[in-house]
């Protein structure tokens, strides 16, 4: 019998949301406890995956460029990839390279592949988190979905509040809160 396996997703940890072109403070706080629970994964046999918002250079023509018009994460840049020595972790490990917040790669290999736990670190909490911790609970409904707070960050801590207050709404388990 094959051991069941639980899934680390990191989100987006890119430099353009840690310290570039769309970073904000105290993103970077969360390299060390993203790389910790890498390695954790890892040395317990299971699963760890990434996702890269990847944009081209017409972004600012495409309906997120006009609704948030700051060129980031355009693919080949700096700015697209992974921060600090969280990139260096990335090796063997599958990587989905998605257009917009949810990433439809991630959703299939979901559906595909069963885990007992799905957990969500990475950037950010109430944008690409959300929605991919979303379509987890949906591609994996037997799944439980985790976003790990200590593990994420946002520019706006008031809606990263009620971003999971939804979550856990949606019966998505949010560990490490501190509410504030």
């Amino acid at each position: 019998m094959s051991k069941k396996k639980n899934l680390l997703v990191v989100v987006d940890f890119q430099n353009d949301f840690v310290d570039g072109s769309l970073g904000f403070d105290n993103a970077n706080r969360l390299e060390s406890v993203i790389e910790s629970k890498i390695l954790s994964y890892r040395k317990n046999g299971d699963d760890v995956v990434f996702t890269l918002d990847t944009h081209e250079e017409d972004y600012l023509e495409t309906i997120e460029g006009r609704n948030l018009p700051i060129k980031h994460c355009i693919k080949g840049t700096n700015g697209w990839e992974i921060y600090g020595k969280i990139k260096n972790l990335v090796k063997d490990s599958v990587v989905f390279e998605k257009g917009g917040f949810g990433s439809d790669k991630l959703y299939q290999f979901l559906k595909e592949n069963f885990y007992v736990s799905i957990e969500f670190v990475g950037l950010v909490s109430n944008i690409c988190v959300v929605t991919n911790a979303i379509l987890a609970k949906t591609a994996s409904p037997k799944s439980e979905i985790i976003v790990n707070a200590k593990a994420t960050d946002s520019y706006d801590k008031n809606i990263e509040e009620k971003t999971f207050d939804v979550l856990e709404n949606l019966h998505i388990k949010v560990i490490n809160r501190e509410v504030i």
